[in-house]
């Protein structure tokens, strides 16, 4: 049966208009001549985020160029004078004071980084196992920008149960030309002092972990022997049936069976539980959605090309995309305050390192190429 709750009338407009007690003034009363359907596992309504519904703080970043009629010496003029308002810009948001560096603590949750995912390859341990790994490439990131706690708890965003615990930090990868994007866009990275960055993502941190605005991060933000989550976008594969998309048997192959080979047969029967319930596997739009892979081992780091070795090949994502890379939230894996006296707080800072750094770090248990595979002792 179809009813209206008190929540839909004080919310929806409608034309039915209110006398208030003294007379003097008239207010519409907020209400609404549609029918709200009583459906079983009904919430409170809330702002879905699907792949084709545009977030409520998005900004557009595409813009339109028009560089048709330009001649060689006036883009080269445009480039120069890009460069001259970024590359050497005598204005830096890194002049001030650096901010407070904080001890790593039980509860501390560090920022993470965008990496470009190359592809697979296979290690070796020093046994002779062979160990299937992921090259991430943090390219070109930096810090944009930092919301403190007390600002992003009005986010629509956050959380309930994130309480006043977690910031805002917002990454930026791979530098562009600003006439590539909108204006709107271009003054997200005022603060930061760095040109547009392709791709943004957001991490929640505490605020003792929390990085300066305009601050370059690169692979030295981890070692090697920590856990990390990756998250990426699924491959989008459309509208899918449920053979493909959920992995159904189907129809028999004969025995009076016509058309109906790949559907997945009769749905909603009777009884007291009839109907269609919320979750039915059924056909639809298949992949692009985000999928974590938490707790995976970063066996090797290359300094020089800002290249993590992870381990596996299921990480979400074709090649060529860029996926989230973090500190592990899982409580077993997690980076114990007694073995911190290493991590970099909040960041790693060329500053801090009084020798040069290796190209190449290894995990303790992976077999070197530059090592000596066997011995020979001369007799004696």
């Amino acid at each position: 049966m179809a009813s209206k709750s008190l929540f839909t009338c004080i919310l929806r407009p409608s034309p039915i208009t209110l006398l208030c007690a003294n007379n003097n003034n008239l207010a519409l009363l907020p209400s609404s001549y549609a029918c709200v359907q009583q459906v079983r596992h009904r919430r409170f309504p809330k702002f879905v985020v699907r792949p084709t519904t545009r977030k409520v703080w998005h900004v557009r970043k595409w813009t339109q160029k028009h560089d048709d009629k330009l001649i060689t010496s006036n883009e080269q003029f445009i480039q120069d004078i890009v460069v001259q308002n970024y590359a050497n810009k005598s204005e830096s948001p890194l002049k001030d004071a650096p901010w407070n560096r904080n001890p790593y603590i039980k509860g501390t949750r560090r920022t993470g980084v965008l990496a470009l995912k190359l592809g697979t390859m296979v290690q070796w341990t020093k046994d002779g196992k062979g160990i299937n790994v992921t090259l991430l490439q943090v390219l070109d990131n930096h810090v944009i920008n930092y919301v403190p706690p007390e600002l992003y708890k009005f986010y629509p965003s956050h959380l309930p149960h994130h309480s006043d615990r977690f910031g805002l930090q917002v990454v930026g990868a791979l530098s562009c030309d600003p006439r590539q994007f909108s204006k709107p866009y271009n003054n997200l990275f005022v603060k930061a002092g760095v040109p547009p960055k392709r791709w943004l993502t957001r991490f929640l941190v505490t605020p003792d972990a929390a990085v300066q605005p305009g601050t370059p991060l690169c692979v030295n933000h981890f070692r090697v022997g920590d856990y990390v989550d990756v998250q990426g976008r699924t491959r989008d594969w459309g509208f899918q049936g449920v053979i493909k998309r959920w992995h159904m048997k189907g129809m028999p192959a004969s025995h009076g069976v016509t058309k109906s080979h790949r559907k997945m047969g009769s749905t909603g029967g009777g009884g007291d539980k009839d109907g269609i319930w919320k979750g039915k596997h059924m056909p639809g739009m298949m992949g692009n959605r985000f999928s974590t892979l938490f707790g995976v081992k970063i066996w090797r780091i290359n300094t020089k090309y800002n290249i993590l070795y992870v381990r596996g090949r299921s990480i979400a994502g074709a090649p060529h995309t860029f996926v989230r890379v973090s500190d592990t939230v899982l409580p077993t894996k997690r980076i114990k305050a007694e073995n911190a006296e290493n991590v970099p707080m909040p960041t790693w800072f060329p500053e801090d390192e009084t020798e040069p750094i290796p190209e190449e770090l290894f995990d303790e248990e992976m077999f070197q190429f530059t090592s000596p595979s066997v011995e020979l002792e001369a007799e004696s």
